[in-house]
């Protein structure tokens, strides 16, 4: 029996953040709500080839049609429920993941996803190009230790 004996590290919390897929352009005098375009559902079913078996266990998006439908294959394919977030509320949504377990997906926007990356203290790298990348998925690692960053590029 060892006195003091060091128990294993908890493993570290795994959070992947990505825009959502291409939007339907609405017209002008319409809401801001629009749904995916075809390249969108494309791109979204490319998630689930992407991240299908890598054992997500929460799916989080803001409350559009684009986000929701970013990353509702994905939460069909692992029997999840989207849960919604704020993305107005974005310290409070850091500060749940940080106390989070598991491995956590975030569907966001081109302002809210580099912004939550840096407030988990990850490296959002250059700013997302609103009219044409939709393609970034940030995977960070959250330890007690600190925060590592990697950028992915998934679809076509």
């Amino acid at each position: 029996l060892l006195v003091g004996a060091c128990r294993p590290a908890d493993p570290p919390v795994v959070v992947y953040l990505l825009r959502h897929a291409e939007k339907e352009v609405p017209p002008a005098d319409t809401t801001d709500n629009p749904p995916l375009d075809p390249a969108g559902f494309a791109r979204a079913e490319a998630l689930v080839r992407v991240l299908g078996d890598a054992g997500v266990t929460r799916i989080l998006s803001t409350d559009y049609q684009r986000t929701r439908q970013t990353v509702q294959p994905l939460a069909d394919r692992l029997g999840l429920t989207v849960e919604l977030y704020d993305g107005r509320a974005l310290a409070d949504v850091a500060e749940m993941l940080r106390g989070a377990s598991g491995r956590i997906l975030v569907s966001g926007h081109s302002n809210t996803t580099p912004d939550l990356v840096d407030r988990l203290g990850g490296d959002p790298g250059s700013v997302i190009d609103e009219l044409s990348e939709f393609d970034r998925l940030y995977v960070l690692h959250l330890s007690p230790d600190g925060t590592t960053t990697m950028l992915l590029r998934y679809g076509e």
